[in-house]
């Protein structure tokens, strides 16, 4: 294996997570439970994973300076969401149809698609770099990745799936965004800009950020607090929380 080989497999463990929805159907039910999943993965992602990962990268040996340029790039991340918005199928604050609910779950997964691909390219280029440098710590930490691709993958096929009606057609979507970690990799094999992955990698972790952060609460808390499975979806919310402490824990 090299770390090319790894950046490609790893990616498609976003196809697990859309085998997955697949075997459920998308029934109302398992739809609350992803919505709340999505919720739980992706504050979880940001807690653990996320902003650890951009401070230690932008770490500038002053505190408030960090603060500062994480906060630029959140904000650059929160914005470009807000005006891809615009570009977006529409979709309804307060869904008063099936079209309605119809619109929202795709225009979720259309803007989940845009901060995971950019999340999984940054991601690709660090797994590349790292086992390069040292095989052990990249498989270990390509499996972290592997992990948590998993339930983003569930949430943004059941999305996808729940609009089209298709599992060819979401898989072939999900399928070109589970090659986001192999750009990444590709991206450091074809140009060697290793002297600048770290500018690369502060920009794109702090967008990440700012992007995540416009994903959980602009859209998926309102409609997380809209549903109607209250235990379903308290039962997303707590697997969200375990399927991302479980890298961590290993």
């Amino acid at each position: 294996m090299n770390g090319l080989t790894l950046t490609l497999f790893l990616g498609l463990f976003i196809i697990v997570g859309a085998i997955i929805v697949f075997i459920f159907d998308n029934n109302q039910k398992f739809l609350e439970f992803s919505l709340a999943l999505a919720l739980s993965v992706i504050l979880m992602l940001l807690i653990v994973d996320i902003i650890p990962e951009a401070y230690e990268a932008v770490d500038t040996g002053n505190f408030l300076m960090n603060l500062l340029i994480l906060g630029f790039g959140a904000g650059i991340g929160f914005f470009f969401l807000k005006i891809l918005d615009h570009f977006i199928p529409d979709h309804e604050d307060n869904p008063e149809t099936t079209e309605d609910d119809d619109r929202n779950l795709n225009h979720i997964g259309l803007i989940s698609s845009v901060a995971l691909v950019i999340h999984n390219i940054v991601e690709g280029i660090a797994i590349y770099t790292l086992y390069n440098t040292d095989p052990r710590a990249g498989i270990m930490t390509g499996i972290g990745v592997g992990l948590h691709n998993i339930p983003l993958g569930m949430v943004i096929a059941s999305t996808f799936y729940q609009h089209n009606k298709s599992k060819k057609r979401t898989s072939f979507i999900l399928f070109g965004i589970s090659l986001s970690t192999f750009l990444g990799g590709f991206i450091m094999n074809l140009f060697h800009i290793h002297e600048m992955i770290h500018f690369v990698e502060v920009i794109s972790l702090s967008m990440t950020l700012g992007m995540l952060s416009y994903i959980s609460i602009i859209e998926l808390v309102p409609k997380v607090k809209h549903c109607i499975y209250k235990k379903i979806t308290m039962a997303g919310l707590i697997i969200g929380v375990i399927l991302l402490l479980i890298p961590i824990v290993l």
